[in-house]
């Protein structure tokens, strides 16, 4: 690697340079003052001399910066990069918009029009929720340092975000940009659930199972991966959330669906989306934003973000595309509603690997994911009769294990990924692979069902008949969405 210049100082080629091995010629001045015919002639150090003069001297001096130099350099206090800094400060925003307004406008089209400002207020309810919790304590179990306990959760350390301070940094950004970003991930994810017990959970309910689900549930396994955890020491590879927003969400939504039970009328009573037009424009925010949700999982402006940005457009339009043709090819047209699933499912089950993985293993997630989305998604709602409102499960789930199985297989150099750590397999990545799906599913799914449990038993979940009848608008908020 080439030297750079420091600002202010001589270019290194052509730099003159004392070397005490190869001193002055003779005739130059020595001790300050010219040799003249009048003064006694000063014998003049032969070469030889010289260097069994200097040359102890040179080697203390060069043993000397051997050793101080490691020292210097661990010494060296964490800069901050402003590039880096613009870059995540803009992430953090897409992120956000991904759920206010993206989620919040494609779940909110999905359902029937009785209940659409619900879903509206479910997600900005949980934005508010999970802040304040953020700020409290959550950050700190996700992200702290736990001492003894760290490789499971990351203690209190941090509680009301102590010792975050403007100059505090995290690598090259603020550490307030970090738990930022880190904020809008927390926030989306519970979010996302909200889309398996649509139209039929009280408010209450909903925010309590909310708040809890993201102390117990979310946060250990965020800190399990990202936070120094045992599955992040153990070599998981989870760029932007395959296991820790996508899978996670995925198994609380089953779990949700199946503890719940089915809407009334569900599957008789047909339950059509009451404005697509709503959840195109939603799907639309979801694809912009993801690119912060996962370039800026890169955490600086580098290489890396912008392979992660390539990949993620790439598996998300394959994703669609994929989806699009299944449907066609069954049921004779695409649909609307089809397409923007499948560009969903693209951009989950890419998520985990966007970090890892070149293009060719974008296209190949993205097209595994369409494909095999679409028939979960039927399977589940049509066999069996698993009423999962918004398909959380089936696209999220599957998808957040998909992509991080498969991450194991196309962040192979051969396959134009990043490679694989030192002595470290395909195999082996891939039962890494599978021991973080593993963990992830059994925490968030028991976790998840003992959490309903203990909503229900003092708040309840679910709304009574009447109320889910009339419509979640009416009964819960005494609001309309539409006035017709």
């Amino acid at each position: 690697m080439k030297e750079k210049n420091m600002p202010g100082s001589a270019p290194n080629r052509g730099e003159p340079r004392f070397n005490p091995m190869h001193p002055p010629d003779g005739n130059a001045a020595v001790g300050g003052l010219p040799a003249t015919s009048s003064q006694q002639p000063t014998p003049t150090p032969t070469p030889m001399k010289l260097q069994r003069h200097f040359a102890p001297l040179a080697f203390v001096l060069f043993t000397v910066s051997l050793l101080y130099a490691p020292i210097a350099a661990a010494a060296e206090p964490p800069k901050l990069d402003a590039a880096n800094t613009a870059w995540m400060l803009t992430s953090t925003v897409l992120v956000l918009f991904m759920t206010l307004p993206g989620l919040a406008l494609f779940y909110a089209g999905l359902v029937r029009s009785k209940n659409v400002l619900s879903v509206l207020m479910q997600c900005f309810a949980i934005a508010c929720i999970v802040t304040l919790a953020w700020v409290v304590f959550a950050y700190s179990i996700a992200f702290g340092d736990g001492g003894a306990a760290n490789a499971w959760y990351g203690g209190f350390d941090k509680t009301f975000l102590a010792g975050i301070e403007v100059k505090t940094l995290k690598g090259s950004i603020p550490e307030t940009v970090f738990a930022m970003f880190q904020l809008t991930f927390a926030i989306i994810t519970p979010a996302l659930v909200i889309g398996a017990y649509a139209e039929r959970v009280k408010f209450s309910g909903m925010l309590l199972f909310s708040l809890l689900w993201l102390i117990f549930i979310y946060c250990p396994i965020a800190h399990w991966v990202w936070g120094d955890g045992w599955l992040q020491k153990m070599g998981l590879m989870d760029f932007a959330g395959g296991t820790v927003v996508h899978l996670n969400a995925g198994m609380a939504a089953l779990v949700c669906a199946l503890v719940l039970g089915r809407r009334r009328g569900f599957p008789e009573t047909p339950m059509p989306p009451h404005n697509l037009t709503m959840t195109v424009t939603g799907a639309a925010m979801l694809w912009v934003g993801w690119f912060g949700f996962n370039a800026g999982s890169a955490l600086a402006a580098d290489g890396a973000a912008g392979m992660a940005m390539l990949v993620t457009h790439i598996g998300a339009a394959t994703g669609a595309f994929a989806w699009m043709v299944c449907e066609w090819m069954r049921y004779g047209k695409p649909s609307v509603l089809g397409i923007v699933t499948g560009m969903v499912a693209g951009l989950g089950t890419i998520t985990p690997a966007s970090g890892f993985v070149g293009p060719i293993g974008a296209l190949a997630i993205g097209a595994i994911a369409g494909i095999a989305c679409f028939f979960a998604t039927n399977y589940m709602k049509r066999k069996l009769g698993v009423d999962d409102s918004l398909d959380v499960a089936p696209v999220h789930g599957l998808g957040g294990i998909l992509g991080t199985m498969l991450t194991g297989v196309f962040a192979a150099a051969a396959f134009g990924g990043v490679g694989y750590p030192e002595k470290v397999t395909m195999g082996d990545q891939v039962l890494t692979q599978l021991i973080g799906v593993l963990a992830t599913a059994a925490w968030s799914g028991i976790g998840t069902w003992i959490l309903l449990k203990v909503t229900d038993a003092t708040v309840g979940m679910r709304v009574a008949a009447e109320d889910e009848s009339e419509g979640l608008d009416t009964a819960l908020h005494n609001e309309k969405g539409y006035n017709l």
